[in-house]
């Protein structure tokens, strides 16, 4: 009995491998707790380029934040959840309206997720005929979800002029979406829908309510401990001189 379990479970481990393999659009990568950084791919100008969001696992079912920017990649995420962790997903959060954080709006919805923004995503998304959440929030909103409870917080414009950020304070985790840049990134990047006066006085509003964060993931690149504020603060510092 013994070696029938051994060689089902290297059966399902091996085909677990080989779907990471082969599925290069998608990275899940643990960190901490019971919270996972998940990465999907976008073709810019022949670059692929990374787009960070998160997901947690509580004993209510999963919570994202953000969708995948890649299409393709929408159903190997849910697959990918049920196979590593037995549970689905059950809420989504968009953090601002470009269609890196809602392009999977309207497939979760069809999923039976519970999807959510802020009123102003909402309309913006209606504005710019991006994907479009079933439920908005008005203001900074505490979300309880299982054995987890966490907050949004909107500190004002800035990569966008809805963008917001989600706080778990048992945890000490700062998802800043697109708001706070990699200490990889040596430059604002997109900035078509940016308020470059308003995006430094914004950060520095997140720093002052979430001071010590142990970890802050930024919306693109990797992600170190907390020193992405201050890199963020660097870098606006650098585009308005």
């Amino acid at each position: 009995m013994m070696q029938r379990f051994t060689l089902f479970t290297l059966f399902i481990w091996f085909q677990t491998l080989l779907y990471s393999q082969d599925n290069k659009k998608l990275r899940i990568q643990h960190l901490t707790d019971n919270f996972y950084v998940y990465t999907t791919y976008k073709d810019l100008d022949g670059t692929m380029f990374p787009s960070n969001s998160m997901y947690l696992v509580t004993n209510a079912g999963v919570v994202l934040f953000d969708t995948p920017w890649d299409t393709t990649q929408f159903q190997p995420l849910l697959d990918s959840i049920s196979r590593r962790h037995h549970e689905k997903v059950v809420l989504a959060i968009a953090t601002h309206y470009h269609d890196d954080r809602t392009a999977g709006l309207e497939f979760l919805k069809q999923k039976g997720v519970k999807t959510y923004s802020s009123k102003l995503t909402y309309d913006l998304c209606d504005e710019f005929n991006e994907k479009q959440a079933a439920y908005y929030f008005e203001n900074d909103t505490v979300f309880e979800v299982g054995n987890y409870n966490f907050e949004t917080y909107y500190a004002g414009e800035g990569h966008t002029k809805d963008n917001i950020v989600v706080w778990f304070g048992r945890n000490e985790i700062l998802y800043g979406g697109c708001l706070i840049k990699s200490t990889e990134s040596n430059n604002l990047g997109n900035i078509a829908d940016a308020n470059l006066q308003e995006w430094q006085p914004t950060n520095k509003k997140v720093i002052r309510k979430y001071p010590r964060p142990k970890f802050v993931i930024p919306g693109h690149y990797g992600w170190s401990s907390n020193k992405e504020l201050q890199h963020t603060l660097k870098l606006l510092e650098s585009a308005r001189q």
